[in-house]
This record gives structure tokens, sequence and C-alpha cells, in this order.
């Protein structure tokens, strides 16, 4: 257990790293080649002799590096020392460190203790240590993806679209599109068919292009599309293949074309860590004329699995018998997603935007390495590869391994459930100082580019509905059946205090840096518990006007203000259930304070507008309430 040393401010050093002349103590991610500049300010009353910079590279011995004495004034001593990061990082050009300071006193050592990589306590033991990561020097995402709104579309249950769409003699039609119940287990866990359809299509998706334009959307991310049996197509039965119930190439094409005019792009999901077990590659049914795996032991595909007995002991996912799990090591395997012609090439060249990579934890460096080169020059550039990674990307360990997502030759972006996590934590905990302590840590471990290009999500369809938490105080319905939950519904109380809680939530979703991704409805106020409820069709004529109009101010608010592209982000303070940030440049600056607390929080600033209410600020923010100041 640390010793909590008790020190005023008065006595508290202070560190600032400064990056080509600029202050960047707030960050902790930059290219190769680039030289930090520490300054370390230590009241002389603190009884140092000596700072010292203790630093390693992840997994290795740590160096201790004294800083150079420049000078005492008013009292202060202070101490600098200049960091190399091309040295640090040798030939690779990239690489993760981190580090602490050490304050030599004649009767002990004080160290600094950090628990969000910026703001630290000073102990008398080692404790959590800053970051530095290390990317390459030409490492960027691409410009055209900062600064959007994104929506996260689940493509069975948006839009029934006027169009030709194919069937399946084993699927099941729900025609209640309004009130339809979907599929659900027993309990959770058992195993479910996934073969109720609703009838949403590509098709209805470009019909309803209008809409989304009107929400400020500008990216749209589509659940799996390729052929598939189930309704979530996560379990792919044919990559090359567009579901003829989605309404095949065809409307795929006509998709392409008519949000090209709007300026949408379109991400598609990548399952490429394993395929349905109704598929070509596997064809555990049959079904595909026994070209696979399981059915075919001569077949082409036998290798891309991994058969402990064959045919019926084979790895999966997650023990999932359905979901075959592919082997990367077999270089036809991998080479079919990121090669040259491969399946990430064929839609870059259809004029998708790029992908995002489900379970990106289980793709092999090997694989995120090629499929990067692969599209980024099929798209001259443009192309985004966004990882669905749930921690911090920056420290992220799968399988006994440190991942190198953000360091260049991966992955652009992530899918921010982090920061999820602390806007949960400020609207139902009232804990302001975790959502601050998220927020700090992910922008002082991620390139900036990184952090300009994150996917700030609310909700998936792996969670449940955001109106559904936070109007249910995020509580526990495990001692529910999902035939209850299946029908639960808020009650009117419960809907209203959720909707004001997630207008709280959308203004920090899109005001922070990064980029706010809505699942399809929230902005109407879907409700919905757990996978599958949290499926729902669109209630297309029954939108709660309320929630559209909010989003849709916030979608004018970010067009409105550059500022929110790629702006400077700095957390101002964070007390209680109260947080105010602002975003920053040279020329503008606009502070967002969101108060989720049941009192009134007094905050000085004089002649600025509120940009949510037209209106001059008036030094008091109330209660359950929140501005936008420029």
């Amino acid at each position: 257990m640390l010793t909590r040393l008790s020190t005023s401010a008065e006595i508290k050093p202070i560190i600032r790293k400064n990056v080509d002349g600029k202050d960047a103590s707030s960050r902790g991610a930059f290219p190769c080649g680039t030289k930090i500049e520490f300054t370390v300010e230590t009241p002389r009353m603190l009884g140092a002799s000596a700072v010292v910079l203790r630093i390693a590279e992840d997994g290795k011995q740590y160096t201790d590096i004294p800083l150079d004495f420049g000078k005492t004034e008013a009292g202060i001593d202070y101490y600098h020392i200049c960091i190399d990061t091309a040295k640090l990082c040798g030939r690779d050009e990239n690489g993760l460190f981190y580090y602490e300071f050490l304050f030599l006193r004649g009767w002990d050592t004080l160290f600094t203790d950090s628990q969000n990589f910026v703001d630290f306590t000073l102990e008398k033991n080692s404790g959590g240590k800053f970051i530095l990561l290390v990317h390459t020097e030409d490492y960027g995402t691409p410009e055209w993806f900062k600064g959007r709104i994104m929506y996260h579309i689940f493509v069975d249950r948006f839009c029934k679209g006027k169009g030709e769409t194919g069937t399946r003699d084993d699927v099941v039609i729900n025609e209640d599109w309004d009130n339809g119940i979907m599929q659900y287990p027993e309990k959770n866990g058992d195993r479910l068919a996934n073969n109720m359809f609703f009838g949403g299509n590509l098709w209805g998706i470009a019909e309803k292009l209008g809409y989304l334009k009107s929400l400020g959307v500008g990216i749209i991310y589509l659940s799996p599309i390729f052929k598939a049996y189930s309704n979530h197509k996560y379990d792919t039965g044919n990559y090359l293949e567009i579901d003829s119930m989605f309404g095949g190439e065809a409307a795929f094409v006509n998709l392409i074309e008519k949000a090209k005019a709007l300026d949408i792009k379109i991400i598609l999901d990548g399952v490429f860590n394993h395929t349905g077990d109704d598929s070509l590659y596997f064809d555990k049914y049959g079904k595909y004329g026994k070209t696979g795996a399981y059915s075919n032991p001569e077949s082409i595909f036998k290798n891309w699995y991994r058969f402990k007995k064959y045919p019926d002991e084979y790895e999966n996912w997650w023990g999932i018998d359905i979901l075959p799990k592919l082997n990367h090591t077999v270089t036809s395997c991998r080479r079919f997603f990121t090669g040259k012609d491969g399946v990430a090439e064929k839609y870059i060249n259809m004029g998708i935007g790029g992908w995002r990579l489900d379970v990106a934890d289980e793709l092999s460096d090997e694989f995120l390495d090629e499929l990067r080169e692969t599209v980024k020059k099929s798209s001259k550039g443009e192309g985004i590869i966004i990882g669905e990674v749930w921690e911090n990307a920056a420290e992220k360990i799968a399988y006994s391994r440190r991942r190198r997502y953000l360091r260049g030759g991966q992955l652009d972006s992530v899918m921010n459930y982090p920061l999820r996590n602390g806007i949960l934590a400020l609207l139902l905990d009232k804990d302001a100082v975790l959502l601050s302590d998220i927020l700090k840590s992910i922008y002082a471990s991620y390139p900036k580019c990184v952090c300009d290009s994150l996917m700030n999500l609310l909700g998936t369809h792996d969670t449940e509905r955001i109106l559904t938490v936070l109007g249910d105080n995020g509580k526990d319905n495990s001692e529910l059946s999902n035939k209850e939950l299946s029908v639960k519904r808020l009650s009117n109380e419960d809907r209203k205090k959720g909707i004001a809680l997630q207008k709280l939530a959308a203004i920090l979703q899109y005001t922070v840096y990064g980029v706010p991704s809505v699942f399809y409805g929230d902005e109407v106020g879907i409700e919905g518990y757990h996978d599958p409820f949290c499926r729902k069709t669109f209630p297309w004529g029954n939108e709660n006007t309320e929630l559209l109009d909010f989003y849709r101010k916030l979608g004018r608010l970010r067009q409105d203000n550059g500022i929110f592209v790629d702006g400077e982000f700095k957390v101002e303070f964070a007390e209680g259930a109260v947080i105010g940030y602002s975003r920053f440049s040279d020329e503008q600056k606009i502070t967002v304070i969101v108060n989720a607390g049941d009192t009134s929080y007094e905050y000085a600033a004089k002649h600025k507008t509120d940009l949510l209410s037209g209106r001059t600020y008036g030094g008091t923010v109330l209660p359950m309430s929140a501005v936008i100041l420029r």
C-alpha cells in the first residue's frame, strides 16, 4: 500500500512538457524523432537536492537519468531534461515507454504517482507511471473522417425499402415492424436460431439518406452485410457476396452512389476472425456443395481452420461452435482478406470509406500490418481502419501480448468504450473525477490524430440502449427473465429522466475529442435491454421529437464550429457531478460545462454566448443541464 504524502499545493512540484515551443503537458504520444523538453519546477521547501527521470521501454529494465539543474528563482528550483524519442526507439522507430520522476532528499526519496498519465501525487514508494507512446513519423489518420458524425445501422432493423430482395426457405419473417418481438433465448447463452428477419435492407437505408443528412451524418457504419445465415450476419457465409435479403450487390452499389452524392461515406463491418459454420469455407451442412473444410477433407479451405479432431472438434470463437475460428497463420487464408484483390481491397475499390474490424484483439499483428498496407494503397491513403477494442488501446494486452495498434502500421482508430464508461460514471454515479481521468488518460496515451478520429459511442448492438441504462439508473436486471425483458419498458417518469440524462450524454459525446457515433434510433428514444433487445426496429412515424430535435441541434453545432474537428482538449475542472473542459486553438476557444448534479454550479465567464440556448451566459449552470460557451 502506498503511503500518502500530505503536501500542500505550495510545495508540490510542477512538471511541464514542451514540444516545438508549445506546451504538451497533457499529451504523451508523439512521432518518432520528436524532442520532448521536460521542465520540473521544484519548491525549495520540498527539500529535494536532485530530480531523476526513471524510464523504461515496456517490459524492460528502467534507466535513471538525472535532470540538469537550471536555476533558482523565487524559491523554486528549475530542472531540465530533453528526451530524443528517436534515440529511445532506435531502429524500431516506435515504442511504448513508462516513466516517473524521483525527488531525492537527504532522508528519503519521493516518487510521482499518476492514475491518469497527467496528474500526480508524491509518494514514499514507486506507483503509477506516466506513459510515452512513440509512433512512426509518417503515421496519420484520414482527414475526411475528423469532425464528422457517424451513424451505426443494424441493417435488418432500420428501414424496409422498396427494391428487389431475396429470401430463404428457413427464414422467419416478422411482419409486425412496429410491435414485433424479436427472437430471444430462454436464458442467456442458450442456442438461438437468429433466423427471424424484419425486412430492413440496403434499399431502405438509401431511402433515408435525407433523414440522416438532417442529423449532420457524414459516415454510415453498417452491421455486416455479407451473405450469412443469421439476421446479424456476424456468421459470414460468403465474404464476396452481399446478402440478397439486404438487396444484394445492386442495393449496395445504389447506396454507395447515393451516399457519395451527399458526401456520406460508408464503412463496413469486417468480421475476419471467424466465419459461420454454414459458410462456403466451412460448409458444415453441405449447402455449398461440400466445398468447405468440414464437409470435404480435401477442401482448399481445410487448413484455414484448426481441427483438434476432424471434423467435429475445432477451434471456435469463445466456445461458440457455429463460429469456427480462422487460422490466419496460413498465408492463403490471411491474404484472402489482406492481399491484392482480397476482401478488403474489393470493397474499397467499390467505394467504401473503410473498415471497422470486429474483435480486433483476435487479429494478429501480421494480419493487421498487411491489411493496413492494402487498404491504404488501394484507397490512396484515404481508407479508415477502426478496431473493436474495449479498453485503452495504447496499453492493450491480448493473449499475453502487448498490442501496437496505435504506433503506426495498424489501426487509425478504435471504438471508445472507455468514454462510455466515464459518461455513465458521471450521469449515474455523479463521479466527474472518473470521467476526467478517462478523458485525460486517453488524450495522454493516444496520438493526436487518433484522438481526433475516435469512435465515440454511447451504445452499440452489444450494449443496452443508452436511454434504458440512464432511465433505469444502470440497474442490474439479471433477476428478470428474457421473456420479461422482451416487453419491459421504462415508466413515464423514468423515461423522462432518461431523456434528460441522454441529452447530457450526447453533449459530452459530441464535444469531446473524436467523432460521435450514434446507434440507430438512439436519437429518437429507442429502448432496449441486453442483446437481442437492443436491436429493435426503427420507429418511423413514432419518433421522440424532443430528442430528435436535440440531436439535430448538436449536429449543426459541430458543423458550425470547426474547433470540434481537431481542436486541442483540456479538462478545466471536475468536481462532484460537474465537469468542465475546453476545445481550443490559437484562434478560438469553446468551454463545455456539464452539471449532472441536483444543485446549481457557479462558473464565472463574462460575455460568453451559450451555443445551446443562444443566450448570453449568466454565470450559473443549472442542475441537470449544460452550457457550451464561446
